[in-house]
């Protein structure tokens, strides 16, 4: 595939993540695909996650532990077999009632037309913030972090 047909399709994936057909994104990513973001401590859908399995479950946790407020793809580059898009969401944490609001970067390696691999860049001192338990003092409880 080349770089629009490449683009073409990480396009499909967004609108499908945003429809929440989870089902369709794993169809598009290969076998062996990867999804990987910075580790931490208190995000649980941090870290790398392999396979079809492990992407689901990427997504399960995401779900389980945010709702997205406003989630936008805003730029999508292609080059050869990669895909950047650049964005801004903000997210509703669950379990601290916090909101993150940060703009991202997402990396895709593509493959015979499917996803190889996702690297997700994005804010991680501020998710690290909204996550983290007990830090009613320092940022109070339900405040809106910032990048």
């Amino acid at each position: 595939m080349d770089a629009q047909q490449n683009k073409q399709l990480v396009q499909e994936a967004y609108r499908m993540f945003m429809q929440g057909d989870i089902a369709g994104i794993l169809a598009r990513c290969t076998d062996d695909a990867e999804w990987t973001s910075p580790e931490s401590e208190y995000v649980p859908f941090a870290g790398t996650f392999r396979g079809k399995q492990g992407i689901a479950e990427f997504f399960s946790k995401l779900d389980a532990s945010t709702q997205a407020i406003r989630f936008e793809p805003r730029e999508f580059i292609a080059e050869g077999d990669k895909v950047v898009v650049l964005g801004h969401a903000t997210w509703h944490v669950k379990p601290t009632g916090r909101e993150l609001d940060t703009p991202w970067v997402h990396v895709f390696t593509m493959r015979d037309g499917k996803m190889a691999r996702f690297e997700a860049h994005s804010n991680t001192a501020a998710a690290n913030r909204a996550f983290q338990p007990d830090q009613g003092a320092q940022a109070g409880m339900g405040s809106q972090l910032h990048h």
